[in-house]
């Protein structure tokens, strides 16, 4: 059994272009409190900045990976490889939405409680496992390939003019995302949290900020709200994003 629990807010926004995905419950708005049985997918979704209809390119996101049955057996890559097509094609044949994109940060738990995670552009999966918070996910833009060239610093990371810059993501109509799936190292342990954000949580909290939250003697939900808070009380100029998962 899997306890989860989200919260999409729009925050400074005057609209949300993230959603949400736990089980089979997409959101773009509010909060979701679940009890899950494997197998089953949680994700969070960022509508690219600048591009036509973000709001809807995440709503479409999180409603087609709902609705894939999902199990062990299934080609994973293949299903999110179909999204993609999907949601390149609405913004190819409708010009109110002409290339729509989203990132994707998931985890999807197997039948057999092995967890694959699925990484697609700059939203965040992090595990916090004794007190400490470790980033599992990878991202994929400009500012974490300069970083691994060595050509800028971890703290330039959240501070550099080009961090907004990510490859091809969900949607993107002139080129093909990459889908990142891989099995989560060292699995999942009882204690252990495992944190889906979009970067409107992960550019204004440091993790200190959030391991200082998550490590308080506080409910899930209410350790959510104190991070979706903080974010905003550091001027946090985007919507926020944040699911987290423990086994029980």
């Amino acid at each position: 059994m899997y306890y989860c629990c989200g919260i999409t807010e729009k925050g400074n926004m005057p609209h949300n272009e993230d959603a949400m995905l736990i089980g089979k419950n997409a959101a773009v708005s509010g909060t979701v409190e679940q009890k899950l049985e494997a197998p089953f997918i949680a994700a969070v979704s960022d509508g690219v900045s600048g591009e036509l209809s973000g709001e809807l390119a995440s709503k479409m996101c999180m409603e087609l990976i709902r609705d894939i049955k999902y199990s062990g057996k299934i080609n994973l890559k293949q299903k999110l490889a179909e999204v993609h097509r999907k949601m390149a094609q609405c913004g190819s044949e409708n010009k109110d939405n002409h290339n729509m994109q989203a990132t994707l940060c998931a985890i999807a738990v197997n039948e057999n409680g092995g967890i694959q995670i699925i990484n697609v552009g700059d939203s965040r999966l992090y595990r916090f496992r004794g007190g400490r918070l470790r980033q599992i996910s990878r991202d994929q833009s400009l500012v974490q390939l300069l970083f691994e060239e060595g050509t800028i610093t971890q703290e330039e990371l959240r501070t550099h003019v080009h961090r907004n810059i990510i490859f091809p993501v969900l949607g993107n109509i002139s080129a093909e995302p990459q889908i990142d799936i891989l099995p989560l190292e060292g699995g999942m342990k009882y204690g252990d949290i495992l944190l889906l954000c979009t970067d409107g949580l992960s550019d204004y909290l440091s993790p200190l900020d959030i391991e200082e939250i998550l490590e308080l003697p506080k409910s899930l939900p209410k350790r959510l709200e104190m991070l979706v808070k903080k974010a905003l009380e550091k001027d946090c100029a985007d919507n926020i994003t944040v699911v987290a998962v423990v086994y029980c």
